[in-house]
């Protein structure tokens, strides 16, 4: 046994000088040094998000990815002692997928548009008591109220009206502010479909007027639509646009919707309790009792919880807001309407560039183009071919001057830029990741050295330097480099980690799971198709319509299915439960041949995943993709029950 190895006598006393000459030598700690380095350019790219600078943002959050990357430790197998550095990768990955790095890595509108939580989930979960002084208030004034739709008072509407008099009346005030940018739209159309212009308040109550607005049960849009109905009532869904989240497109489906529902039970209350929770279920109350009255099926106990509260919710809302002095609601100021000109296009844009060509930004297009979900107009357009992009009121022929000079083809990824005091070629270069002699070209400028002499350059004409400070106000067109761009898929945010297998190479892996292998060898820094020595890789699946999302879902290999969608990925079973993280085994065999007796339709069948929400059954899951519960169950192992969180296989009309 060595001396250094041997346990220390307790008898024996300790050199005085050992105990502050060991301590020393343990202060040497790379990784510690490592990660310190990295948390510092984490945090710089958090600060130069918040603050709006998202190229620069882009620029710490890569260089802090790459250092934790290049340090030349194995971030996973290495240390198993010491799992810091695979703590701080996947922190540092969770937070950068957080901030959306794809949609600054891409440039390509991924970013997702963000919700508003829906005021009436509120709402619904409370039951206020009934103050008596405030019931019969309330009764004295509905029989001067008004109204081309039926106001009872009963306690459950007293109760409300108290809870809107107190803990909800930030909701009431906001809600009644917010309407008056939609107020006149929605009573023209309300009226236009022949149905009860108080229905307005039907949106106040369910949204507070917000079009982003989304229930936990998945009801999206000022008139909180679920999908299946949106589908039933014309509104388009995709991956770019939501049309019920187009205030206008909405509130016309949902006069239909509320007019034909009014034809089935002949009665406005029980109409508003079948939007709430389905024309089936009040049927189903009315043959059970043989009540067609919304008060009677209340008493009876025969509704979801949700629908008995949500028709006093509304007639609570409708008496406040028709007597507003009453309940000191007449010092809100209702917000204006908002003008904007229409402009037809049949190309994708990046609202980005959209914003800079009418001098207005990304913000403003996005609170004027509710229903897109992205920073980009659709690559695939409806049957009429276009899109219909809102611009501030008197930009429309100053948007399509600008946007002329930008090839069609680049208005995804191109820019324009306002020259700011100081700025250069050269800066302005590095900025955007490109050349200053693309940006030169791209703006006819000659660029060549100056005679100081004479201020003329060489030849006679005058020519601008790279270094040079340009004219501030100048707007230039900024070409991003090829080299700079993604392939035309989209990715998911998260981050999924491979195991990787003996055999596998980039071509394998990138063929299996649907992406590009110049994706994956950038979201990795690899170069060449060897995975030698590497124990792990990154990499986001694809979540558009293109041919490598559809054929990834229908590869198999023998007992085994491989699916492909956001964030999740199994080879030996089902997706759903899977989580962003689980290390994914798809065979290498699979990736080289289709199974046996898959048909046709079913090989081309666009293949999606889907997150299961609160509330959500299988028929109504399979009603929003146009398929069969049966086939529901046939892609996702038979599955018996459904919970929240789950991920589905969906294959559109299937």
């Amino acid at each position: 046994m060595t001396a250094a190895s041997r346990p220390p006598d307790p008898h024996q006393q300790k050199p005085a000088a050992e105990p502050q000459s060991k301590p020393q030598a343990l202060e040497v700690d790379p990784i510690g040094d490592l990660i310190a380095r990295v948390e510092k350019e984490y945090q710089s790219g958090q600060d130069n998000y918040r603050a709006g600078h998202l190229e620069a943002a882009k620029q710490n959050f890569d260089s802090a990815f790459n250092q934790l990357l290049g340090s030349g430790f194995d971030l996973r197998s290495d240390l198993p002692s010491d799992d810091r550095l695979e703590r701080e990768l996947d922190r540092i990955l969770d937070g950068i997928n957080s901030l959306e790095l794809a949609a600054l890595q891409q440039g390509d509108g991924f970013a997702e548009q963000k919700s508003e939580p829906a005021p009436i989930d509120e709402a619904n979960e409370l039951t206020f008591p009934v103050d008596a002084n405030i019931k019969a208030k309330a009764e004295a004034e509905i029989k001067s109220t008004p109204s081309d739709l039926p106001l009872a008072m009963t306690d459950q509407v007293a109760g409300y009206i108290n809870y809107f008099s107190t803990r909800g009346r930030g909701t009431l005030e906001r809600a009644l502010a917010r309407s008056g940018r939609y107020e006149d739209m929605i009573r023209r159309t309300l009226q236009e479909e022949g149905v009860p212009q108080d229905l307005i308040y039907l949106a106040q109550a369910e949204s507070g007027f917000h079009p982003l607005a989304v229930s936990r049960a998945g009801a999206r849009g000022m008139w909180q639509f679920m999908g299946s109905r949106a589908k039933g009532y014309g509104l388009e869904r995709n991956w770019w646009v939501d049309d019920r989240q187009d205030p206008e497109k909405a509130t016309r489906a949902a006069a239909h919707h509320l007019k034909d529902l009014y034809n089935e039970f002949g009665d406005w209350y029980l109409a508003m309790a079948a939007y709430n929770s389905g024309p089936g279920t009040v049927q189903s109350a009315v043959k059970r009792t043989g009540y067609a009255d919304f008060w009677e099926l209340y008493r009876r106990n025969v509704l979801p919880k949700e629908t008995r509260n949500y028709v006093p919710i509304i007639v609570a809302v409708t008496i406040m807001a028709k007597n507003p002095a009453q309940y000191g609601l007449d010092s809100v100021v209702k917000e204006k309407p908002v003008p904007y000109d229409t402009i037809k296009i049949d190309y994708p844009i990046d609202l980005r560039l959209a914003a800079e060509c009418v001098d207005a930004t990304a913000s403003d297009l996005l609170d004027l183009n509710p229903s897109l979900l992205r920073l980009t107009t659709p690559k695939f357009p409806g049957n009429e071919g276009d899109f219909e992009l809102h611009v501030p009121a008197g930009t429309a022929a100053k948007f399509q001057t600008a946007v002329a000079a930008i090839p069609v083809d680049k208005r995804v990824s191109w820019r324009y830029h306002k020259v700011q005091d100081g700025e250069s070629l050269a800066s302005i270069a590095r900025t955007y990741h490109t050349t200053p002699t693309a940006i030169a070209e791209a703006n006819e400028l000659s660029v060549g050295s100056k005679d100081a002499s004479n201020g003329d350059s060489h030849g006679g004409s005058y020519r601008v330097s790279y270094n040079e400070a340009l004219a501030p106000e100048t707007r230039l067109i900024i070409p991003i480099a090829p080299s700079k761009q993604t392939d035309t898929s989209t990715y998911a945010h998260s981050t999924m980690r491979y195991k990787v297998r003996k055999g596998d190479t980039v071509e394998s892996v990138a063929q299996n799971f649907g992406v590009s292998a110049k994706m994956l060898r950038g979201w990795n820094h690899l170069k060449g198709s060897s995975l030698a020595g590497r124990k792990v890789l990154y990499l986001h699946l694809p979540v558009t319509r293109g041919a490598a999302e559809t054929q990834v879902a229908t590869k198999r290999s023998s007992g085994s299915r491989h699916h492909a969608g956001t964030g999740t990925a199994s080879a030996s079973r089902s997706s759903i439960g899977t989580s962003n993280r689980a290390s994914s085994r798809p065979s290498n065999q699979s990736s080289n041949r289709s199974s046996k007796g898959t048909s046709s339709a079913a090989v081309h069948a666009a293949v999606k995943h889907h997150k299961v929400k609160q509330g959500e059954t299988l028929y109504s899951i399979a009603n929003s993709y146009n398929t069969t519960v049966s086939a529901l169950k046939h892609d996702n192992r038979n599955l018996a029950g459904l919970r929240p969180g789950m991920i589905l296989v969906v294959r559109d009309g299937h």
